[in-house]
């Protein structure tokens, strides 16, 4: 079942883009990391309430205001923001993914004392450190959000390099914290995603090319089955909240609206979903008064990440570029 509609399709595959066709990439790329970080800070005020808690209490959450249960200022974001920018540091200074890169990155995150961090995070962070070893433990237990949400870096950095390349960057950064195969299925479709979108096609190729080997391959991510309010951490329940929202709506702000007023980990919810709708609708689309709202400093972070990742993606693939340990 195909829950999208027509956008203008941009550069054909198989070809160099044009300079119009790669500027048009960069605006969809900043547009993403932009929507990655508010969609983190306006869901961050919900965050664990319920449904009926955010209607009793906002009406209709629609406002960065900061507070929620992290007290945080207006325009300031959590760990999905943080890590994604941490991964992406360490991707530059590399000019490649990689693994063990990747786990210094989010250690000295970690030592840095950040306003929030997830439990499966924390767990295996400490493990890297006694082990040294940056791919954690395959476990049926780490199954949550929390490599999915920082995935954007990845997407980036890997555009146009083919989906092989692309899977295997997702599995070396995840890995790190999160080795569970509905971990991996969930970023290789999301940043399959971003790439699709930013490469300005339409949204039902990038339905069909994505969510929907997603659900044929694990059907337990079905997202048409039944409205998914209140998602927990566990990446299915993000997942399907997520595409619900981007799919049923038609613009950047309604689909952030939407998939954060369903409550649960709506920090992750709301910056996952922001990014999907930042590639897919652009910088333009994005409200002004939410822009305006968002941590300065983070803001030109995101600018700055975006333009640099996709410019060591036009390098194109390379064996070494990728690298787990």
């Amino acid at each position: 079942m195909l829950w999208a509609r027509n956008l203008n399709a941009g550069a054909k595959p198989g070809r160099i883009a044009t300079p119009r066709e790669r500027s048009a990439m960069a605006d969809q790329a900043t547009a993403a990391f932009l929507g990655l970080a508010i969609g983190d800070a306006l869901g961050a005020t919900v965050e664990f309430m319920t449904p009926r808690e955010i209607r009793q209490e906002f009406g209709v959450h629609c406002e960065i205001v900061g507070g929620g249960w992290l007290r945080l200022k207006p325009g300031q974001v959590t760990d999905d923001t943080t890590m994604s920018l941490a991964l992406g540091e360490a991707i530059l200074a590399e000019g490649r993914v990689d693994a063990r890169a990747a786990a210094e990155a989010f250690d000295a995150w970690m030592r840095a004392k950040p306003v929030d961090i997830g439990n499966t995070v924390r767990r295996n962070l400490i493990t890297y450190r006694k082990t040294g070893n940056p791919e954690a433990p395959a476990s049926e237990h780490d199954a949550g959000n929390g490599a999915a949400m920082r995935i954007l870096p990845v997407a980036l950095a890997t555009l146009g390099q083919g989906r092989e390349v692309l899977a295997t960057a997702c599995r070396a950064q995840g890995h790190v914290t999160h080795h569970n195969i509905l971990s991996d299925a969930a970023c290789i479709a999301l940043a399959g995603m971003v790439q699709d979108f930013v490469r300005g096609k339409s949204v039902e190729d990038v339905e069909r090319a994505n969510a929907a080997p997603l659900v044929a391959v694990h059907p337990v991510f079905d997202y048409t089955v039944k409205p998914r309010d209140n998602p927990s951490g566990f990446v299915v329940e993000t997942i399907q909240a997520v595409l619900q929202a981007l799919f049923a709506t038609e613009t950047f702000e309604d689909c952030v609206v939407d998939v954060v007023n369903r409550g649960g980990d709506a920090d992750t919810t709301g910056a996952i979903a922001g990014m999907l709708a930042g590639a897919r609708y652009g910088l333009d689309a994005i409200p002004v008064r939410w822009l305006r709202r968002l941590d300065r400093g983070v803001a030109e972070s995101c600018r700055l990440q975006a333009e640099a990742l996709l410019t060591l993606s036009a390098k194109g693939p390379a064996p070494e570029r990728i690298r787990g340990d």
